[in-house]
């Protein structure tokens, strides 16, 4: 990823000095734009970001003074440097009460201009650096634990190769696998692990909702759209989208969101103008999208666009050797959290764990951790307290199929929370969508 080129705003109502100024700076390698009034600016800045606004104070209509308010009210993070031919005390002091970075009497020397320029940029960008580390540091995203396989150390392997590069991953899985702690690693080995991972479950949104988390809308662009607000694809400038269940994005969805990866620029809804964008894209998806794309589900341009470079994590059915040490990472990390006592399992327990199938993944089995500490309180986790079916003990492989498990266990959650939908799938740590598809499947009917 490019090194961010800092953007800077002019805004004056004689020609020559915009034209003067913009040259000026274009030459020092700053991104430059230009407005005739504080009007125009404000509604540049509604479609655009910019570091650093030098402004003339005397203008006709809304001066230099009443913009200064109203950016700071807008964005405070934008740094306003302030220039006027007719100077006083007062004006001065008003301006720097304001919020004014700094302020210039005209005629200036072009090289002070450029140095308070330089300056309000560095300022800027420590400042928003400074707020993204403490972002940072105050997330507590779940650890990635992989286990012991070779298979999850090839998929490791690959994710840190992509890591660095800008090119779309798309990451195949089942549910629960742990795409997005996957995706999460990718962006925080990445260029752009200052900015923002942004996630947007595509499956849990109906098609006009997703439309607007991810491209955002302009004040009164449908009933209850009260106020502009930003989408999911401009919050992730200069970071990582990551979009989950992306199979599940409707046709038109797709060819917006296809036009926004090829132009780097979106629309918001209910607005004409374009919003320039620079992110990086991580899907992820449960199903299969290559039979999506033969039966004309998912458009195939998209699927080559988001389909670079793809990783696929394996169930956890599939690497037994790894359910053991993920689920004493769990007893120790959720007994601390709990004040439990508990630090090991006992060997039924340890043949259980390593027996079941798990349906759902690395979230079953740490959704079954927690559960048993909550009712166990020893030192040691029983059997009793695990809240998972032994294949052993119902009849073996032959009546254990996956579905019929994954069935077994929707069944049970739901009757244990009175069919609420809602719970169970909080539950199963998967979305209400997620969770009627499979009833459907099942042919579970809700009570």
């Amino acid at each position: 990823m490019s090194q961010h080129i800092p953007r800077l705003l002019i805004v004056d109502d004689e020609l020559h000095v915009r034209e003067s100024l913009s040259h000026w700076f274009a030459e020092d390698g700053y991104d430059v734009e230009s407005a005739s009034s504080g009007q125009e600016a404000l509604n540049m800045l509604g479609r655009q970001s910019y570091d650093v606004i030098v402004s003339d104070i005397k203008m006709p209509g809304m001066d230099g003074l009443e913009l200064l308010g109203r950016v700071r009210r807008k964005d405070a993070d934008i740094a306003v440097v302030l220039v006027t031919a007719y100077a006083s005390v007062d004006t001065a002091v008003h301006a720097l009460k304001e919020g004014a970075y700094d302020y210039l009497v005209k005629p200036f020397d072009p090289e002070a201009l450029s140095r308070i320029v330089a300056q309000a940029c560095e300022k800027v960008a420590l400042t928003k650096e400074n707020v993204t580390l403490k972002n940072q540091l105050t997330k507590s995203g779940p650890t990635i634990v992989t286990g012991q396989s070779p298979e999850m150390g090839k998929v490791m392997e690959l994710a840190e190769m992509v890591a660095p590069t800008d090119t779309s991953v798309m990451i195949f899985g089942e549910s629960g696998t742990g795409k997005e702690l996957i995706a999460r690693q990718i962006h925080n080995r990445s260029q752009r692990n200052f900015g923002t991972m942004v996630a947007v479950n595509c499956g849990a949104l109906s098609d006009s909702l997703l439309e607007s988390e991810l491209f955002g809308h302009e004040k009164g662009a449908f009933t209850g759209a009260t106020s502009r607000r930003k989408g999911k694809i401009e919050l992730a400038d200069g970071g990582t989208l990551f979009l989950d269940e992306v199979g599940e994005v409707s046709p038109k969805v797709q060819v917006e969101l296809l036009r926004a990866l090829e132009d780097r620029k979106i629309t918001r809804l209910g607005g004409n103008q374009e919003i320039s964008v620079d992110f990086r894209l991580i899907c992820a998806t449960n199903r299969n999208l290559q039979k999506a794309v033969d039966s004309g589900d998912f458009r195939d341009d998209l699927f080559f666009r988001i389909n670079v470079f793809s990783l696929t994590i394996p169930p956890l059915r599939d690497r037994p050797e790894d359910i053991l040490p993920i689920a004493e990472h769990f007893l120790d990390r959720y007994a601390g959290a709990m004040g439990r006592q508990a630090k090991g399992f006992s060997k039924e327990v340890r043949e259980l764990l390593v027996r079941y199938s798990w349906p759902g993944n690395v979230r079953e089995l740490a959704n079954a951790i927690e559960r048993a500490l909550v009712v166990c309180r020893g030192v040691e986790i029983q059997e009793e307290h695990l809240p998972i079916v032994d294949k052993d003990k119902t009849g073996g492989d032959d009546d254990q199929s996956l579905r019929a498990i994954e069935e077994k266990h929707i069944r049970r959650l739901l009757k244990l929370h009175a069919f609420n939908v809602t719970h169970t799938a909080k539950t199963l740590e998967i979305d209400r969508v997620t969770l009627y598809n499979k009833m459907r499947k099942f042919g579970i009917e809700r009570k």
